[in-house]
């Protein structure tokens, strides 16, 4: 990734000609213009939502917002430009913009890990600190956390802005490929490794947690059928399993964010059997809250078995996302921790490409595997179709 000055012309070192990329670079425009497109309209549509829908005003929901508002940068104002250069295959906006372009890429891109580490973070102090996670994600330590997230990458990349210069490799501006070195392979490392290697960790632990308290539930059900089975006079002392009849209330937190099921029992004088009451406790911490239940209260096992199957649906959607990341980045990231002159300027520009990816696929994964914000999303589609299909009617009353 050398930059050979050497008889070149300020547009020679802005151009990205490559005979390996010339019949590529269609591909990669029109690739840029769907990213364009698709993310703006789709991480809009997730901040209009959030805003529009109060179903969706939840304290997990605020990351959301927070990542869309990270992919509506690139997508809207970088993308664009992005696809400029490939077009050409020349940087046209000149260095200063090069600069400011770098800058902010790099700057979306760690706002998005952060947050996706919040997250991760969140969801299990919801799940294994419930009185840590109300006082770091209360809504003041929220709005803390956010300028955080966004301090902590602006101070991070700002002091490289003498490093950041344009790449012909990868027709797009980066870091210096050697002016750069000692502070790259640091920041690349923390972010794109260590970062991602911490919220996967986090939802190891999430799944260990939900394996046990699924388990115990199970448990519990097994002995609830027994006693039931048993006569009047056997159901006042403990089981063959060991299991003391009494009165058992069960906490049963059916979303992403409150993935345990606990189990309480407390010995009644009063009680001969076992009474089970399920609570949904669906409160503004839910990252996608669930519709109130329309059971009858005898079928309390029933609902805690949805709100189980729930819990680990949504548990999926946010695992999805965070396996999109890194799908999208390890390739790219992987380019530039060795030296990359070897590698041939096409490979260098489809890892590149691949990036974009990311800042428009969170929104489809949301509503794919998303009741609540599938919902949503159509509403804000039909109320913009609106005039256009009260246009069409009146035309059609006209014509008869």
């Amino acid at each position: 990734m050398l930059i050979n000055s050497t008889n070149h012309t300020e547009d020679d070192v802005f151009t990205c000609y490559s005979p390996s990329v010339v019949g590529y670079r269609y591909f990669a425009v029109v690739w840029g213009c769907a990213v364009t497109i698709t993310g703006t309209v789709g991480n809009l549509m997730t901040v209009l939502a959030f805003a529009l829908d109060p179903r969706l005003r939840t304290r997990f929901n605020v990351l959301i917002v927070n990542l869309a508002a990270a992919d509506l940068l690139y997508c809207t104002i970088l993308q664009p430009i992005s696809v400029d250069s490939y077009l050409h295959l020349r940087w046209r906006s000149g260095e200063m913009w090069c600069k400011v372009f770098c800058l902010l890429v790099f700057l979306s891109n760690s706002v998005s890990i952060i947050t996706l580490c919040l997250v991760a973070v969140g969801r299990y102090l919801l799940v294994a600190k419930r009185a840590v996670f109300e006082r770091v994600f209360s809504d003041r330590g929220l709005i803390i956390l956010l300028i955080s997230a966004w301090a902590l990458g602006l101070g991070s990349f700002a002091p490289l802005w003498s490093v950041y210069v344009f790449v012909p490799q990868m027709c797009t501006c980066s870091f210096h490929p050697t002016k750069g070195r000692q502070y790259t392979p640091i920041l690349i490392f923390f972010f794109y490794f260590f970062c991602l290697c911490c919220i996967g960790v986090f939802y190891l632990l999430i799944y260990r947690r939900v394996r046990i308290t699924s388990r115990a539930l199970l448990r519990y059900r097994l002995s609830r059928r027994s006693s039931r089975k048993k006569p009047a006079s056997s159901a006042q002392g403990p089981d063959d399993s060991g299991v003391n009849t009494c009165s058992c209330k069960i906490s049963s937190e059916a979303d992403l964010t409150q993935n345990t099921d606990e189990i309480s029992c407390e010995e009644s004088p009063r009680s001969t059997q076992g009474s089970a009451k399920v609570s949904d406790l669906t409160t503004a911490n839910d990252m996608v809250p669930t519709p109130a239940p329309t059971s009858k209260p005898s079928s309390s096992q029933s609902a805690a078995s949805g709100d189980d199957k729930e819990m680990k649906h949504v548990t999926s959607m946010s695992v999805t996302v965070f396996l999109c990341f890194v799908i999208c980045y390890i390739p790219y990231m992987l380019l530039h921790i060795r030296e990359n002159d070897d590698v041939p300027p096409v490979l260098n520009t489809i890892c590149a490409n691949l990036t974009w990816l990311n800042s428009c696929i969170n929104p489809v994964v949301y509503a794919v595997m998303s009741k609540s914000f599938r919902q949503a999303y159509h509403v804000l589609l039909t109320r913009a179709a609106a005039p256009f299909t009260g246009l069409r009617t009146r035309w059609s009353t006209r014509s008869t």
